[in-house]
């Protein structure tokens, strides 16, 4: 475990690229104190001492006088480097014999081997990245589509930080004023306008739960949206995944019950990564493999953030449909009713069935909306990718900062609570030095988000321990 305390002198080292991978070149990075010095013993070429930061040279790397590979050496002089230290990297061949070689003769010289994410957690404790920035890192190299490096790169840059940053001068001016009431106790007097800071503490607290509502988008953008398509069976459920998918990933028959069990596969539309889960077809079964498979579909269901419930004018009344629909309502799910078929029954909204629906459900909000489709046909199914991606990127306005971590979550919702505090004891007329004491607790929850207080060892070892080694 990676704490604080092992942090010194030592120059650490470690291949920063990935182990293993096919490409051509690795790169093995130092940093610390003597990393130049180091490198410098192992490294025949221009004396990097004398050479300016930021700089590239080109030279071998020699055990003796044997040369293990001939390299390109790039030169960041602290504090003008990721760790704010004396950082060289070091572009190889990738071999995995030459890259145990360079790493077993670095260590030879003095070096140590990084743990993981020590790196980055230098750069955090050495003042070049705040601690949500640093977290921010990992999911950075862990994004797997657009919208979720978007968020990563935000937070990098000090989004999340910069909005924290202007709450905490707001709270902390205020219990400036509230502790400079108490010195002057006995003259009654009251520097700090307690309607403005009222409005400032509801201000606060709207912004507050805003965030935290942020992480249901922002967690379903990092991991993948789980979307559950559910429905009878012959819904329509594997042709409309297949069609999605573009692929034959699921068996389509015209016989009930092909599918047993749920069929996961990924899939990114417009920056937006979905999890698709094809379902067994919802009905009472004496088969019990299948009786297992509705089993499942019901848990994926409950799992899900997206519900897809298929169903069409043929195989389906009304009343069965209002009645599944409402079966699986829950807060926080979005339910897109897909009204599938229309190739075969000629029409959308043209008779009491569609209507009835659309009253039942949709004016009663047990479903979001509806989209009618034909699920062989990518035309129409194209409309429902778009419905999805709407549904997910409306979650949170524009521009708005979203919150991935659950860290930052518990934070904010201790930081909350304190604000809560604050807010009933002006109700109750609790005394200055109290209320600037909740200040302060919520002042303190905020500030660990961002680590501009002291943050436990453990904390630190938790966050940084699952980075990547050379990260």
């Amino acid at each position: 475990m990676i704490t604080s305390d092992i942090i010194s002198s030592d120059t650490i080292v470690a291949l920063a690229t990935s182990p293993g991978a096919n490409g051509a070149i690795a790169v093995i990075r130092l940093s610390g104190a003597q990393a130049i010095e180091i490198a410098n013993a192992v490294f025949k070429g221009k004396d990097l001492s004398k050479q300016a930061t930021h700089t590239i040279h080109f030279g071998t790397i020699r055990d003796g006088d044997v040369v293990i590979d001939e390299v390109v050496v790039s030169l960041f002089i602290g504090p003008n480097s990721y760790t704010k230290e004396h950082v060289v990297e070091i572009s190889t061949h990738n071999s995995a014999y030459i890259i145990d070689r360079v790493l077993s003769l670095i260590v030879r010289q003095g070096a140590r081997a990084a743990k993981p994410g020590e790196f980055t957690l230098r750069a955090y404790l050495n003042g070049g990245l705040d601690l949500s920035q640093a977290e921010a890192v990992a999911d950075l190299i862990a994004s797997e589509n657009k919208a979720s490096h978007e968020i990563a790169m935000n937070q990098m840059r000090g989004g999340i930080s910069s909005e924290l940053q202007r709450m905490r001068e707001q709270l902390i001016n205020f219990t400036a004023l509230l502790e400079l009431e108490l010195d002057f106790g006995e003259e009654d007097v009251e520097f700090a306008d307690r309607s403005e800071f009222l409005s400032l503490i509801a201000a606060l607290k709207s912004h507050v739960t805003q965030l935290i509502h942020s992480f249901e988008y922002g967690n379903a953008i990092k991991n993948g949206v789980p979307v559950a398509i559910i429905g009878k069976p012959n819904a329509g459920k594997s042709t409309l995944l297949n069609t999605l998918l573009n692929e034959e990933r699921a068996i389509v028959s015209d016989i009930a019950g092909t599918t047993r069990d749920t069929i996961e596969e990924m899939m990114t539309i417009d920056g937006v990564t979905f999890r698709f889960i094809d379902t067994a077809g919802l009905r009472e079964t004496l088969d019990t493999i299948e009786a297992i498979g509705v089993a499942r579909a019901k848990e994926k269901v409950a799992a899900a953030k997206i519900l897809l419930y298929l169903y069409d004018s043929v195989n389906n009344t009304a009343e069965e449909v209002i009645e599944q629909v409402k079966a699986f309502h829950r807060e926080g799910l979005i339910t897109i009713l897909v009204r599938n078929k229309i190739d075969l029954d000629g029409g959308y909204f043209d008779n009491a069935f569609d209507t009835e629906i659309k009253a039942n459900l949709i004016g009663s909000g047990y479903a979001d909306e509806i989209v009618a489709i034909s699920a062989k046909d990518p035309a129409s199914v194209e409309r429902l990718s778009s419905s999805l991606v709407d549904r997910i990127r409306g979650m949170v306005s524009e521009n708005q900062q979203v919150i991935t971590n659950i860290r930052h979550v518990e934070a904010l919702q201790l930081a909350f609570q304190s604000m809560e505090d604050v807010d009933r004891g002006f109700q109750i007329g609790l005394s200055g030095d109290l209320l600037a004491s909740h200040l302060r607790e919520a002042l303190r929850h905020i500030s660990t988000i961002t680590g501009q207080i002291d943050v436990d060892r453990d904390i630190l070892g938790t966050i940084f321990g699952k980075f990547c080694i050379g990260k």
